[in-house]
């Protein structure tokens, strides 16, 4: 029996060196889809804002959103359904139903703001009509996942994650005081009024986004599904402690690449708009723009690129977490590895979020003024989505005998306290502000 099992155990450790990036899969393309539109502008705005004073938070949100979505990827891998299935199946649909409004609500804003956004860089670009792009973004992000090979598509979402990159090319061209956004990095900076803690709210909003929690328990979920070779954790926990590294690896390296660009975008735009005084920053198309006269064309260029590769990486990932969320919920046939006439439903919630995330541009509500809003919907979202997360990885029923336990569950509240306290304080700053003015 031994002698049967070693050679099994020896071809999968040679496997996983020599491809390594084979096996970055839903942790990767969730920590780069969290630097969506949305996000960059959030973390333009917060840079031009607030300066490099604002760095720290980077280095807080990262153990947080790491800890948050490893749990998330567990939960998918161990019971083989994703966090609206389990929450359906274990809790009772009064719990579901109305966080997946909200975050029908939440992601649909999102996805609107970010065709928005896109359309705009891509105007910045090559001129031309922007709702044309809107249309034209919207309709390829939607089909994509209706039509396309999922293997295939995955491969092409792991490839828009390098469209990032451009981002540390931006930071590369600007004149950075090092000395500045080190310090603002390494020492914490609070101020207590309602427009930094708003601030607070939104970047951690748009790194600890409700959506990402859906979307990758609902892609290790289908990742087992489609895989003959395996079986949801709780039956067959022999792969337990190989997957919970993989898991862990994936999510860590998904998470640092998504730090490291807010980050880059923190620091570039407090090493230029901060610096030349123009904090009135409402998007992320207005910050490529600003960037023009300040660092020359070339960093609007790659500035505006980054949010047109961002954009559709991003967006898939709004759709299809709705998605997942909504089938679950209803325990339809869902994922993205089977025909469009196999999950009717589910992929017909998908193009429903797609065509109003298209429609909301054509309506008088401004997506790009969204943006920075969006953020903090999905931070207070956030706290609900997170404490019913907690709540499932406790319990032996839904996870068996792989319940979280250790360092890893006592992270995971953390990043549940966290977020709700900066909500607590987001509101009590803005009502004692609204009374004063009173």
């Amino acid at each position: 029996m031994d002698a049967a099992i070693e050679p099994k155990v020896q071809k999968r450790k040679t496997f996983r060196i020599r491809n390594f990036l084979s096996t970055l899969g839903p942790g990767l393309i969730t920590g780069a889809s969290d630097d969506d539109p949305s996000g960059i502008g959030t973390y333009s705005q917060a840079g031009a804002q607030l300066g490099f004073g604002i760095g720290w938070t980077m280095l807080l949100s990262y153990p947080l959103m790491t800890a948050i979505q490893e749990i998330s990827g567990r939960i998918g891998r161990v019971t083989g359904h994703g966090i609206a299935g389990n929450v359906c199946r274990n809790l009772g649909p009064g719990y579901i139903w109305s966080l997946v409004g909200l975050l029908f609500v939440a992601n649909t804003i999102n996805i609107a703001a970010d065709l928005g956004a896109m359309a705009d860089a891509l105007k910045l670009l090559i001129g031309g009509p922007g709702i044309a792009y809107v249309v034209l973004f919207g309709a390829v992000s939607v089909l994509a996942q209706i039509f396309f090979n999922y293997d295939r598509y995955v491969k092409v979402l792991k490839w828009l994650t390098l469209s990032l990159f451009a981002y540390v090319i931006a930071l590369a061209v600007v004149k950075v005081p090092w000395g500045d956004a080190l310090k603002g990095i390494l020492i914490p900076h609070v101020s207590w009024d309602a427009g930094f803690l708003t601030t607070l709210v939104a970047i951690l909003g748009a790194t600890i986004s409700p959506y990402l929690f859906i979307w990758q328990s609902s892609q290790e979920a289908e990742e087992q599904r489609i895989d003959n070779n395996k079986k949801p954790l709780k039956k067959d926990a022999s792969d337990a402690p190989e997957e919970f590294r993989r898991i862990r690896l994936d999510t860590m390296i998904g998470m640092a690449f998504s730090n490291l660009i807010a980050l880059s975008i923190i620091v570039t735009t407090a090493s230029t708009l901060h610096a030349q005084g123009k904090t009135d920053i409402e998007s992320s198309a207005q910050a490529a723009e600003a960037l023009k006269p300040i660092a020359g064309p070339f960093a609007e260029f790659i500035f505006a690129l980054g949010i047109v590769g961002t954009g559709l990486l991003a967006i898939p990932v709004l759709a299809g977490s709705t998605a997942y969320a909504i089938g679950e919920g209803r325990r339809w046939t869902v994922g993205l590895s089977r025909k469009p006439k196999e999950a009717i439903a589910f992929y017909s919630v998908l193009a429903l979020s797609g065509l109003c995330g298209i429609g909301l541009n054509f309506t008088p509500i401004d997506p790009i003024k969204a943006l920075y809003w969006s953020a903090v919907v999905n931070g207070v979202l956030a706290a609900p989505v997170m404490v019913v997360l907690m709540m499932l990885v406790r319990r032996p029923k839904v996870m068996g005998e792989l319940v979280v336990r250790g360092p890893l569950y006592w992270l995971g509240w953390a990043a549940t306290a966290a977020m709700a306290l900066c909500i607590v304080g987001m509101v009590a700053t803005m009502f004692m502000s609204s009374s004063f003015r009173i």
